[in-house]
C-alpha cells in the first residue's frame, strides 16, 4: 500500500469530503463547521487504516499506479493539502463568492444586457423594417462581409442583364457576313466580358475598351438605373459605417466603475458607495449617475413581479448636479428611510436577493455625443463595514497624480463603532420588519380567501 501524507495525525486539522465532486480539504474544526453551515452535507474524510475491508483489498492491489487509481473510485480523489486559513476573508467568514453558486444578473459587470428575447412573432420582420439600426448593430465581421457581398452581388446581377441583353440582341454571335451588325454594349462577347463592363460602370473606371452604343435605348436605360441604384446602396453603406464609428460606444468603455460598493458612514449617515473614474484626459460634461434596484417585489394584491424597479439616488460630496468627472469620484447612496435598500443589515445583507444597476450618462465634449456607462453590483458585491483607499496624492512637482493601482483596493472603516453599537437596533427592526412582512402576507391571504 502507497505510504500516505495523511497517516501522521495534527488535532488542529481536519480533512473533509464534499458530498459534490469537489477535491477534499483541510480546514479547522471551525471552519469545518462554517462550511457544513454554507454547503450542506459535509463528511470527514478516515484514514486509510480505518476503510471498509473491500476498500482496502482495493487499495492493496497497486502501488501507486494508475490501475490502483481506477480501483479506488471510492475514494474519488486523492486529497490535497490546502490551508483555508490562508483563503481571503470578507466579513470575517470564507468568501461568499467561492462558495455560492453563480447568480443570474440581468446586467454584466461590463454593462451588457445579459436578456434573451425569445419567441418574438415576425422578428426577422422587425429587423428589416429598421434596417438602419439593424445594420449599425451588426458586428464588424459580419458588417464588412454585407460590404463587400453587396458589391460583388450588383456588379454580377447587372452583368447578368446585360449579358442576357447582348444575348438576345445577336451580339453574342460571330457573324462574319454582317459586319455592319452594331451591338449594344461594344466587346461584350461572354459573360466575363459582361461582368467587367457592370464593374468598370458603376465604379466609373471606364478603361474605354468595353462602352455602351446607341443601338439599344433599354441597355442605356439599364445602364442609368444601375448608377441611381447602387450609388444609393453606396451612401446607406457608408453611412452605416460613419455612423458605426462615430458611436460613443467605446468612449463609454473609457469610464471605469470600481468592482465592488462598500457601506460605510460618510458625513455621520450610512452611505452604499461607489467609486467612478474617467480613463481618459478629455473631459466628460452633465455627468448624471443614478441607480436602479431590482429584485422580486410582491404586491398587497399578491402579485409577484420578478424584477421590480426602484430608483436609487447617488450624490458626491459637490452641490453641483453634474459633477466634474477629471478625478476619480466617489458617489454615495444614504440609507435612510427612503431609501429602497433600507433594510439592509450586516447580518441579512448576503443573503439578499437583488441586483443594482447603475448608469453613467454623459455628454462627450470633443463630439457632443451622449453616451452612457453601466455596471451593476449584487450582494455578494457589496462590502458591509469597508471603505475605499484614496486615489488621488499630490506629487512632489504639484502635481495631483490618481493612482489606479489603489482603485478597487478597499480596508476596514476606521468608524467600527457602528458595527457593534447598533447591531441591537438592527436586530429589532429587522424583527419589527419581519412581523410586518409576515402580516401583509396573512392580509393578502385573507383578502384572496374573501373574494373567493
Amino acid at each position: 500500500m502507497c505510504p500516505s501524507p495523511w497517516n501522521t495525525p495534527d488535532p488542529d486539522w481536519i480533512t473533509l469530503t464534499f458530498t459534490k465532486p469537489v477535491s477534499p480539504v483541510r480546514a479547522t474544526p471551525a471552519q469545518a463547521h462554517q462550511l457544513e453551515h454554507r454547503e450542506g452535507k459535509v463528511e470527514p474524510w478516515l484514514p486509510p487504516s480505518s476503510w471498509p475491508p473491500e476498500e482496502e483489498e482495493l487499495a492493496a492491489l497497486g502501488s501507486c499506479s494508475q490501475e490502483q487509481a481506477s480501483r479506488t473510485e471510492a475514494v474519488r480523489m486523492e486529497p490535497t493539502k490546502i490551508n483555508m486559513s490562508r483563503l481571503p476573508l470578507v466579513n470575517g467568514g470564507i468568501d461568499t463568492v467561492m462558495l455560492k453558486a453563480h447568480k443570474p444578473r440581468v446586467m454584466s459587470k461590463s454593462g451588457h444586457s445579459n436578456v434573451r428575447i425569445d419567441k418574438v412573432d415576425g422578428i426577422y420582420l422587425l429587423y428589416l423594417q429598421d434596417l438602419w439600426t439593424t445594420v449599425i448593430d451588426m458586428k464588424w465581421r459580419y458588417k464588412l462581409t454585407l460590404f463587400a457581398a453587396t458589391f460583388v452581388m450588383t456588379w454580377f446581377l447587372f452583368g447578368v442583364i446585360y449579358y442576357a441583353i447582348a444575348f438576345l440582341h445577336g451580339d453574342l454571335e460571330i457573324n462574319k457576313f454582317n459586319p455592319k451588325h452594331e451591338p449594344c454594349v461594344k466587346n461584350v462577347d461572354s459573360l466575363t466580358g459582361a461582368f467587367l463592363f457592370s464593374l468598370e460602370s458603376q465604379t466609373t473606371i471606364g478603361y474605354g475598351f468595353r462602352f455602351i452604343t446607341e443601338e439599344c435605348p433599354h441597355a442605356i436605360f439599364l445602364l442609368v438605373a444601375q448608377l441611381v441604384i447602387t450609388t444609393l446602396i453606396e451612401i446607406f453603406i457608408t453611412g452605416t459605417f460613419l455612423a458605426k464609428i462615430a458611436r460613443p460606444k467605446k468612449r463609454a468603455e473609457t469610464i471605469k466603475f470600481s468592482h465592488c460598493a462598500v457601506i460605510t458612514k460618510h458625513n455621520g449617515e450610512l452611505c452604499l458607495v461607489i467609486r467612478v473614474a474617467n480613463m481618459r484626459k478629455s473631459l466628460l460634461i452633465q455627468c448624471q449617475l443614478s441607480g436602479k434596484l431590482l429584485q422580486t417585489y410582491e404586491t398587497k394584491e399578491g402579485e409577484r413581479i420578478l424584477l421590480n424597479q426602484a430608483s436609487v439616488k447617488f450624490n458626491v460630496d459637490s452641490s453641483s448636479e453634474s459633477p466634474f468627472l477629471i478625478l476619480p469620484l466617489t458617489f454615495y447612496h444614504i440609507l435612510d428611510e427612503s431609501s429602497p435598500l433600507r433594510d439592509l443589515t450586516p447580518q441579512n445583507l448576503k443573503d439578499k436577493d437583488f441586483e443594482l444597476v447603475v448608469l453613467l450618462n454623459a455628454t462627450v465634449e470633443s463630439t457632443s455625443a451622449v453616451c452612457q456607462s453601466r455596471t451593476s453590483y449584487i450582494p455578494e458585491e457589496i462590502h458591509w463595514g469597508y471603505e475605499f483607499v484614496p486615489v488621488v496624492s499630490l506629487s512632489p512637482n504639484g502635481k495631483y497624480v490618481a493612482d489606479f493601482s489603489q482603485f478597487e483596493k478597499i480596508r476596514r472603516s476606521t468608524d467600527s463603532n457602528y458595527y457593534s453599537m447598533d447591531s441591537e437596533k438592527q436586530k429589532l427592526e429587522e424583527k419589527y420588519r419581519q412581523e410586518d412582512q409576515r402580516e401583509r402576507e396573512l392580509r393578502t391571504m385573507l383578502l384572496q380567501q374573501s373574494n373567493v
